[in-house]
């Protein structure tokens, strides 16, 4: 199998994993690094087409795999990996050295080309119809003439106000004169008014049918548009369900689900436009068709970041949630697989740094959901719940990203949880974080403001977007740098999600992530990120709180 790429020097020295790798949050393999360095250097090897889509950038995998084990097998086990990447490069699926997708969409002989076809013969005559000479003269017609008639109208009717003025000021003269020429002339005044107020409406019926035969012919363009648009949605939709029954994944257990059925049993969500192209799933694939034993796998950027996201070329990154998440929940079943390491047990005892008789502050520790999820991992929340069952009301105040440890503040009530949510609202509550900075950033200290909303397509990342995103303010300085690493202070200004770790991490920001960040930045045991002072006006007692938690790092 010429898919199975060896490594060049021994590697018994090296320890194999004893579990397969926990793909949302891992470490990578000292065997896999190596492999991601091969296929590195495949990749500079690659022709100019190559070099010139992955400088924007491409998502690459790695899978140790060895010959599954078998009585007819002596010696040791032979160990190699594969490669993969997400998509297609050049416009095929197809290349030697790295493994074929799941299901080949540009399969010319398949239903997918030609469907796509149709589809986008469709989106042509949209856009012939929308950017038409007729139709964008037509609309140029129905502007113009609207704007030239409304300034008639406006300009007859400050006439007949002028005349009317004039005509009101000659009948208060002619009402005090009783003669046959006054009360003819009173007649005539008002057969004038009569008259312009028929002209007024007659001027407006004209426009008014001259609009209304525009407006039949731009309606007729948006109607047939519309229509396409229709119809090009439902083609769409069952190309879509059509291309995912195609998707039959393995899991190591020897079953087959496609796409529908493993995120119908999953969730109750449907699978977004790209599930299956990832490298992950096509690693696993073709280990299981191949019958290859996964020992550990890691996937990482190549290339230049994209403008909304975060990627770093050659760093390490855990697979995305929104369509691998599900996938390989289903092709991991079988395997022994890591246990999550942000993970912790519901009998975690929290540390209280603070304490009164309406108030109380404790630690998270890293790896620990502030309040319950979907699922039935432990939380702040929870435990806090079954140790004080005493406690009323919501109980945590302000939330901390699963991986960031420190200060989080406990209301006992729900009257004290409103009183601490207004300070909070109000911005009346300052918080001091501590980080450790994968590098040293240009600037030693200053505001950033990126505006964030959250990367719909790979929850739970944020991205940066000047068009949808929320102000996100940060204000930093840098305390100290030792060994090529930063020790920072940050105070949020305001709390959006993932804010310190994007405004780290992002090129306009500080262009260098926090140690540890597994979405932003690149791997590490733990994410050096911890809230380590909050500071505030009690809302009962009046008086000035400071509690801090100083990090184990």
């Amino acid at each position: 199998m010429d898919m199975i790429h060896h490594f060049p020097h021994m590697i018994q020295e090296c320890e194999l994993p004893e579990r397969f790798t926990f793909p949302f949050c891992y470490t990578p393999h000292p065997l896999c690094v190596e492999a991601a360095r091969l296929v590195q250097e495949q990749i500079a090897g690659m022709d100019r087409r190559w070099q010139t889509e992955l400088a924007e950038g491409k998502m690459f995998g790695v899978l140790l795999v060895r010959l599954m084990r078998n009585e007819n097998l002596t010696g040791s086990v032979p160990v190699g990996f594969l490669a993969a990447f997400s998509g297609n490069v050049c416009g095929t699926n197809l290349h030697p050295y790295f493994v074929p997708p799941v299901y080949d969409l540009l399969d010319p002989q398949g239903f997918f080309k030609p469907e796509e076809a149709r589809i986008s013969r469709l989106n042509v005559r949209i856009q012939e119809l929308m950017e038409g000479e007729g139709y964008r003269q037509v609309v140029a017609d129905r502007d113009f003439f609207f704007m030239q008639t409304e300034q008639e109208i406006a300009s007859f009717r400050e006439e007949m106000h002028r005349k009317k003025r004039f005509r009101d000021e000659k009948r208060a003269v002619l009402a005090k004169e009783e003669s046959e020429e006054a009360a003819a002339a009173l007649r005539q005044l008002i057969r004038e008014s009569q008259f312009l107020k028929a002209e007024l409406k007659r001027k407006e019926r004209s426009r008014e049918a001259v609009l209304a035969h525009l407006d039949k012919q731009i309606a007729s363009v948006r109607q047939e548009v519309e229509r396409l648009k229709e119809e090009r949605k439902k083609r769409s939709a069952l190309l879509q369900n059509e291309i995912f029954e195609h998707y039959v994944l393995l899991n190591a257990k020897g079953e087959r689900k496609n796409i529908p059925q493993i995120f119908a049993a999953y969730s109750d969500r449907t699978a977004p436009a790209g599930t299956g192209e990832c490298a992950a799933p096509k690693l696993l694939q073709y280990a299981y068709l191949h019958g290859l034993e996964p020992l550990a796998m890691a996937e990482f950027w190549w290339g230049k970041s994209p403008i909304s996201e975060i990627r770093h070329q050659g760093h390490f990154y855990p697979s995305c949630h929104s369509k691998c998440e599900p996938l390989l929940t289903f092709m991991m079943e079988g395997l022994p697989v890591e246990p999550d390491p942000r993970k912790m047990k519901e009998g975690s005892v929290l540390e209280v740094v603070y304490e009164d008789e309406r108030l109380m502050a404790v630690v998270k520790p890293p790896g620990l959901l502030s309040v319950p999820g979907k699922g039935e991992e432990p939380s702040v929340y929870s435990i806090l719940r079954r140790q004080h069952p005493e406690f009323t009301g919501p109980l945590v105040v302000h939330r901390l990203d699963m991986a960031t440890s420190g200060l989080l503040l406990i209301a006992k009530d729900e009257d004290m949880y409103v009183r601490m949510q207004r300070l909070f609202e109000s911005r009346l509550i300052r918080k001091r974080y501590v980080a450790v900075l994968d590098g040293v950033p240009t600037r030693q200290n200053g505001r950033i403001r990126l505006p964030l909303c959250p990367d719909v397509e790979d929850r739970p990342r944020q991205m940066v977007s000047r068009e949808h995103g929320k102000e996100a303010v940060t204000d930093y300085q840098v305390l100290s740098v030792e060994e090529g690493y930063a020790r920072i202070a940050f105070w949020p200004v305001t709390g959006r999600t993932h804010q310190l770790r994007v405004h780290s991490a992002h090129p306009d920001g500080l262009d260098t992530p926090i140690l540890g960040d597994t979405l932003y930045g690149s791997h590490g045991h733990r994410l050096y990120l911890h809230a380590e002072q909050i500071e505030f006006i009690h809302p009962v007692t009046g008086r000035h709180v400071v509690i801090c938690s100083f990090p184990e790092f």
